[in-house]
């Protein structure tokens, strides 16, 4: 069985959150199932497959929030996340991510799913996903669920 089920999001930095969501929503007809807005940015969560989604996120005068037409110059993309496919599997990566250097272990819950960090050999920070919640009826903060 494979460890990994998918990818889970893609985090995409955008210049404007509104034409972003309304793009996906008419284009492709994808559910806008949270969105928020905190003093620092606006972010939303657009469910593109039964366990995947895209994550735009809205930061004032970011200079990567365009993206650039060439290819392998584009830029905005803050970071994927990987879905386990398992409980177990999700465990058993999270060690290896920190018997490996990439990762401190910290496990987070963000409602319907939960999270660890790892930065990888090129130094690009990604994240594992657990989810938790398959109809994605919460998402929140991030609160420690462990270490």
């Amino acid at each position: 069985m494979a460890l990994i089920s998918g990818i889970n999001h893609i985090a995409i930095l955008t210049s404007d959150l509104e034409r972003f969501i309304h793009f996906y929503a008419r284009v492709f007809e994808v559910d806008v199932l949270f969105r928020e807005a905190t003093p620092s940015f606006q972010h939303a969560i657009l469910r593109a497959g039964p366990s995947s989604w895209l994550h735009p996120v809205e930061v004032p005068n970011n200079a990567h929030a365009a993206a650039i037409p060439d290819m392998f110059t584009r830029g905005h993309l803050d970071h994927l996340a990987l879905s386990a496919s398992t409980i177990q599997a999700f465990e058993t990566i999270c060690n290896r991510l920190v018997e490996h250097g990439a990762s401190n272990g910290v496990v987070e819950d963000l409602g319907a799913f939960h999270a660890i960090w790892f930065t990888d050999p090129d130094g690009m920070r990604g994240e594992l996903s657990l989810i938790v919640d398959p109809d994605l009826r919460e998402f929140h903060a991030p609160r420690r669920a462990r270490e």
